[in-house]
């Protein structure tokens, strides 16, 4: 199998909470690192928002692996940013590309 081209440069974001001055947390998203990735659009919708219409787009996005725990290891629930938009990761897997690489399953919503 050949190698996927990692030629997408995208900013792993984690989520984290900062107090917000009046008692209460705010989330913030930090910035982990800048993973290369190749990013492939898999399904998409259309789905009903309060007063607005919301796309949604599945996305396969495979990535150099890294050891478990590692700051630089995706998990679910946080986020790859591409400029202004936002992938947010669903799941993670090791890839079908072979040893080395992690496929990780994301979905970006974009208002319509």
């Amino acid at each position: 199998m050949a190698r996927p081209m990692l030629d997408r440069p995208l900013v792993l974001e984690a989520p984290d909470r900062v107090a917000d001055g009046a008692g209460g947390f705010a989330q913030v998203w930090a910035v982990r690192g800048t993973l290369w990735a190749a990013l492939d659009v898999r399904t998409g919708r259309e789905v009903a928002g309060e007063g607005l219409r919301l796309g949604r787009a599945g996305y396969r996005v495979t990535v150099r692996a890294a050891p478990q725990g590692a700051p630089s290891r995706p998990i679910p629930g946080q986020r790859l940013r591409d400029g202004a938009r936002f992938f947010h990761i669903l799941s993670v897997t090791e890839s079908d590309a072979g040893r080395g690489y992690l496929t990780l399953w994301a979905e970006e919503e974009v208002v319509a």
